[in-house]
């Protein structure tokens, strides 16, 4: 582990500040008709996607064998290989279907991405996406407190979610001996995971907040949930009668699919190898340049081609991300072309890999932070990164290094 102090050159900060502030002013100037075509062919491919999907499902109940239910479905066509074909491209397809609406059109829609397109179907304030959080305790869970405090200790709350143990600089608690679980637990039940987040159901642990607080905002997230779970878990799998629990499972496992890729793809974004953390004094009277230098140093990109960038929403691209919240998501690629000419002109480093590599490094991390610390981190430190970037943010003006083993 490393633990680093720093103190910034501001004249360099404010050049590297102006430079990617340039970079987001071109591209929002030149928001147009290729944003809202690709966005509304989005929405399309999504709906279409979805349709076919739930239709494979249903299609699979006619290959089933009439003796496996004790009736007949009046079709003599049973078939094992063509209901497990049709059952596991309805069940993926449907997985891929949450993602997309998830991921790349939902996050990115909440995020005010195409406000300005004037268009209510598009629009931050009016988008319902189909996960258990509503879209204003996203957006005001991620967009503003993430997103503007983003790895400041005892600020962000997405650093463990409330419930892991993701940074070195968090005080150990035998209860983190289960961080694994935990983390497994999450992966696999995301979407509830994070509309709890978003009620800030951890606050009740800490006394914080009471009971009586958080239920207004917990009474809303029920009941979007029951919403999707009633649509998914009940309503189709009744119309299947008798064959429910074959639905069911296909729509339970889409939805397992979305959760294992959605916490995937934003794990790597945020808890991988080389991201810093900072504290909340190093941040005071934070100027634009350090605010991005933040954000640079707090995320980790992935390497893919154009399909899978599409798939993890454009958070494989998670610096533009964190930088360009409010710029439409698609135009990622071509921006970290720039954003890493910048980065390299600085000297500042520029977290990438495939998502393999990153994958295993966040799992290492959280294996290696659920066992109590060797070695106390310094409580004043700016960030902590596994591994030292001294001489890259020599070249930026820091002056004070500290690495402990």
């Amino acid at each position: 582990m490393n633990t680093n102090t720093t103190a910034m050159n501001p004249a360099l900060l404010n050049a590297f500040g102006a430079e990617i502030e340039a970079v987001k002013q071109r591209a929002l100037a030149d928001r147009g008709e290729r944003d809202a075509r690709y966005i509304k062919k989005l929405v399309k491919i999504h709906h279409l996607l979805t349709i076919g999907a739930r239709l494979s499902i249903f299609a699979s109940l006619l290959f089933l064998p009439a003796s496996l239910f004790g009736f007949s479905i009046a079709l003599s066509i049973a078939s094992w290989p063509l209901f497990w074909l049709l059952f596991s491209a309805g069940s993926i397809g449907l997985g891929i279907a949450k993602i997309l609406d998830n991921m790349e059109i939902g996050h990115n829609i909440i995020h005010g991405q195409y406000d300005w397109m004037g268009d209510p179907r598009f629009h931050s304030r009016h988008y319902d996406w189909d996960t258990n959080c509503p879209g204003d305790q996203w957006a005001h869970s991620h967009n503003y407190e993430h997103h503007t405090y983003t790895n400041i200790l005892d600020k962000d709350r997405d650093i463990g979610y409330g419930i892991l143990r993701m940074d070195p600089a968090q005080k150990w608690h035998p209860a983190y001996l289960a961080n694994p679980i935990f983390a497994t637990l999450l992966m696999l039940f995301f979407d509830m995971g994070v509309a709890l987040h978003g009620v800030e159901i951890d606050s009740l642990r800490s006394g914080r907040k009471t009971f009586k607080d958080v239920w207004p905002e917990l009474k809303l997230s029920l009941r979007k949930t029951a919403q999707i779970w009633g649509k998914d878990f009940i309503l189709y799998p009744l119309l299947a009668g008798p064959l429910f629990p074959v639905v069911l499972a296909a729509n339970v496992s889409a939805s397992v699919i979305r959760n294992i890729w959605s916490f995937s793809i934003i794990f790597c974004g945020h808890f991988p190898d080389g991201v810093h953390s900072f504290t909340e004094a190093s941040c005071e009277n934070e100027s634009r340049g350090r605010w991005y230098y933040r954000q640079l140093l707090g995320s980790a990109n992935l390497t893919g081609g154009k399909l899978f960038h599409v798939m993890s929403g454009n958070l494989s691209h998670q610096i533009e991300h964190h930088l360009f919240p409010d710029v439409p998501a698609h135009r990622y690629a071509e921006m970290s072309v720039e954003v890493r000419q910048i980065c390299e002109k600085y000297g500042l480093p520029y977290n990438t890999g495939p998502l393999y590599s990153q994958y295993a490094t966040v799992w290492v991390k959280i294996f290696k932070l659920a066992l109590p610390p060797r070695n106390t981190p310094a409580p004043q430190a700016a960030y902590s990164t596994g591994r030292s970037t001294s001489r890259s943010l020599d070249r930026l003006g820091l002056v004070h290094l500290t690495v402990l083993p």
